[in-house]
């Protein structure tokens, strides 16, 4: 039997020392394999998008990737929030390829830059890049010298970007900035604008194989042939801050939280009200900060809601509602749709005076509601009183009691009316002290 037993604990302890001298094995042939760090931005060049990519090369570093894939697909956005990125890419301490995917992707605008800016631009088929003619800070024409300053600086940052690519890559490069001029991937790739065209991951990494970038003033050799994938996610608040960019949404969040606002003023005590209302003027704010807008518009937005507090208050049958629904409709369209700028959608129009509409009607009937309490007639207290029926609980000649509305009270009948016999309905015509007039029914 002990036999046995040291038999058994020797197989298991076999089986342990086994299993310890795989892993390294194992671990060292997951090690041999290169590590290939993707980073997916698409929609605006936005903050979020920097934090995202920052993010995403920490983590490139941290894993010791060889190379980092940024598969990009924008319109373009801020000037500032490109040159931020850009400052990130050419910075890295590891290999950033800019890989404009999938079919049918952009690198317009800004994205134009950043795509210059990988260590080595590549893009994918049927995409197209360019379109980078500058626009002002809130998406509006600059003027001509403001206009010219920036075209020469962008064109001096890509002439840097490109110095390396030849003559006809510098000048397309100059001419999607000085013309807006956009081009597919086949002729950027024919002017030696970016470096090559992949139809996917798989064929990107294939081809990076064996080729060199400057990395930092040194020449690195990039080892990506059966790379193996880390593909970085978005997290849960970077993904909800990324839907603060779309003007539909910061519009409802903006209305909702100032209607809440107004509702917990108008009936404080609770918390619930004005709880949603600051939460949704908070992401409200962060929006109208990312997007390009006219602030102007804010100030025919606040009209209007002074416009409907003031018609609760002093009603003009509905004359103040209706100029508080066309301000409210004519702020949104100003502060949204008058300042654009590439990656940034419109608001949509019937959206506005929709919502425009349903506030101006819930106004309404509230204002009718509180024309209507003014005339319900007093139901509590002795105003109330006069009007009612009850019953003679005794003899009222000229004097007696009566029950009236649950209370008994002392009655009093005028001459004509004596005498009220005990148990007759009477009416009560007036209230004096804490004495009831009254008549008998008919």
């Amino acid at each position: 039997m002990k036999r046995s037993y040291r038999l058994v604990t020797l197989f298991f302890l076999l089986l342990l020392n086994l299993a310890f001298l795989a892993k390294p094995s194992f671990a060292q042939n997951q090690e041999e394999r290169p590590l290939a760090v993707v980073l997916t931005a698409e929609g605006a060049v936005t903050p979020i998008m920097a934090d995202y990519i920052s993010r995403g090369l920490d983590i490139a570093l941290e894993q010791g990737a060889e190379v980092v894939i940024l598969a990009l697909d924008t319109p373009g956005g801020s000037i500032d929030v490109m040159n931020n990125i850009v400052k990130m890419i050419r910075g890295s301490a590891v290999p950033v390829i800019v890989y404009v995917s999938p079919r049918n992707a952009m690198a317009a605008s800004a994205g134009t830059i950043i795509t210059l800016a990988g260590h080595m631009a590549t893009m994918a088929p049927e995409t197209t890049i360019g379109a980078a003619s500058p626009v002002g800070s809130q998406g509006e024409d600059i003027g001509e010298t403001m206009e010219n300053k920036v075209k020469e600086m962008l064109k001096a940052e890509v002439r840097s970007l490109t110095r390396n690519r030849g003559q006809d890559a510098t000048r397309l490069a100059e001419e999607t900035i000085e013309t807006a001029r956009a081009v597919t991937s086949e002729e950027a790739l024919e002017a030696g604008l970016i470096d090559l065209v992949a139809t996917d991951l798989e064929d990107l990494l294939a081809q990076l194989d064996g080729r060199q970038v400057s990395l930092n003033g040194r020449e690195v050799t990039l080892r990506t042939l059966n790379a193996q994938l880390y593909p970085v996610q978005s997290t849960f608040i970077e993904q909800a801050l990324q839907l603060l960019v779309n003007p539909n949404l910061v519009f409802l969040l903006l209305s909702i939280g100032v209607q809440a606002i107004l509702i917990e003023l108008s009936s404080p005590g609770g918390w619930v009200a004005g709880f949603i209302g600051a939460v949704c003027l908070m992401l409200a704010v962060y929006g109208l900060g990312i997007l390009p807008v006219n602030w102007f518009g804010i100030l025919f937005i606040l009209v209007a809601f002074v416009l409907f507090i003031l018609e609760i208050k002093t009603p003009a049958f509905g004359a103040l509602t209706i100029a508080g629904a066309a301000s409210f409709i004519a702020g949104a369209l100003i502060l949204f749709n008058s300042a654009r700028m590439p990656g940034f959608p419109p608001i949509s129009t019937p959206l506005v005076v929709a919502t425009g509409l349903t506030l101006a009607a819930s106004f309404f009937a509230v204002i009718t509601f509180a024309i209507r309490a003014r005339h319900v007639p007093i139901r509590t207290g002795r105003e109330s009183l006069p009007g009612q029926t009850g019953t003679a609980r005794s003899e009222i000649n000229p004097r007696g009691t009566a029950l009236v509305g649950g209370e008994l009270w002392i009655a009093e009948a005028d001459p004509e009316d004596v005498p009220i016999e005990e148990g007759s309905r009477i009416v009560v015509t007036g209230v004096e002290g804490l004495r009831l007039r009254v008549r008998k029914l008919k």
